[in-house]
């Protein structure tokens, strides 16, 4: 079986469309996926760009959020079965860890990780997959391999909420958006949003922030200052993907019992710097990987408060595997919150 992809060559230039890829013999645990939708993240502009540092595995394809088809299984596959409709994503869950796979084509060896999307067919290993909910479309189901574990998983997991919990979110791409639907699902007090883009306060305010501060025309302490009567944030998650705004957000937090936790990763080499006796005085600081979510947990979450999401906003904006470099460009210039790719048409 042959199919198209979109693989990176060389950083710092467009992703190249091959044709005539070559499905490998599948391994034990691997699985076969006619993909339908893959979302494009910031993980992947980084790739592009070369600010995750020097890329070893080039050239290789991309995309680690997606939805699709099982047309095929390896030995010892037994979580899915050819025919289901499927969510793929870069946190591990149950079933075997396998690796990524090494891909023939006119233009010679294509590396690929355990899991890949932006291509018609992928290769990928069995804990990286698992069934969609009957209750969630293939396009919304994206949002199931990155955006939703990690920004809903931030607040479920980590800053586990109560009645009385303030919280900022500082920034608001697909992660911190994410974080926002997933806390208004949840029991608190206060929810502020901060971002210096206005149609996305806009947004946020539709969603459900109480408040929103943009930094670029206002205060930010100063506005936590008096929203909290002092107090400021019980949690600041950040998910703008600079240090900078991890260093506010950690300015944002109650001096004795205020947590901040990241999301983002700023470009390979940057460094973040923070006043250590605010450490001794009870302000911590901890980064997230994947929001502590088990995919197939935080999947079971969505469905049962699919009622009270609102996923239109990541939806708006779809592209032809063709027109990938557009998406990626888009959402690099901050257009929209997730370029969606309807690869499957």
């Amino acid at each position: 079986m042959k199919f198209t992809g979109a693989v990176l060559i060389n950083t710092n230039h467009p992703l190249q469309l091959v044709e005539d890829i070559q499905v490998p013999k599948l391994l034990a645990g691997q699985v076969l996926v006619k993909v339908a939708f893959a979302g494009v993240c910031h993980s992947q502009l980084m790739e592009q760009s070369g600010e995750r540092g020097i890329d070893k595995y080039l050239p290789h394809l991309l995309g680690h959020e997606g939805t699709g088809t099982v047309i095929d299984i390896g030995e010892g596959v037994n979580k899915v079965k050819v025919g289901d409709k499927i969510v793929l994503g870069w946190l591990k869950g149950d079933g075997m860890d396998v690796g990524g796979s090494v891909y023939d084509s006119p233009m010679g060896k294509i590396n690929s990780g355990a899991v890949t999307t932006f291509s018609e067919l992928t290769v990928v290993s069995e804990n990286r997959c698992y069934p969609l909910p009957a209750n969630i479309s293939m396009q919304e189901g994206v949002l199931l391999g990155c955006a939703l574990p990690t920004g809903m998983g931030i607040v479920k997991n980590q800053v586990k909420p109560d009645s009385n919990t303030t919280i900022g979110i500082l920034g608001l791409g697909g992660i911190g958006m994410s974080a926002l639907i997933g806390a208004t699902c949840l029991p608190h007090k206060s929810l502020i949003a901060i971002d210096t883009n206005e149609q996305k306060l806009a947004l946020a305010k539709t969603l459900g922030a109480n408040y929103c501060i943009n930094p670029a025309k206002q205060n930010v302490n100063a506005e936590i200052q008096a929203l909290t009567a002092g107090k400021m944030l019980d949690f600041a998650v950040e998910a703008a993907g600079a240090c900078q705004t991890i260093e506010l957000a950690f300015s944002l937090i109650n001096k004795q019992t205020g947590k901040c936790i990241f999301a983002s990763h700023p470009p390979a080499g940057q460094k973040i710097q923070i006043d250590p006796f605010e450490l001794i005085c009870g302000k911590t600081i901890t980064g997230s990987w994947g929001g502590c979510s088990h995919p197939e947990h935080m999947s079971q979450f969505v469905s049962k408060n699919k009622s009270k999401l609102n996923f239109s906003p990541f939806m708006s904006n779809t592209y032809k595997l063709a027109n990938i470099n557009i998406a990626m460009d888009d959402l690099a210039k901050q257009k929209l919150l997730r370029a969606i790719i309807c690869i499957d048409n």
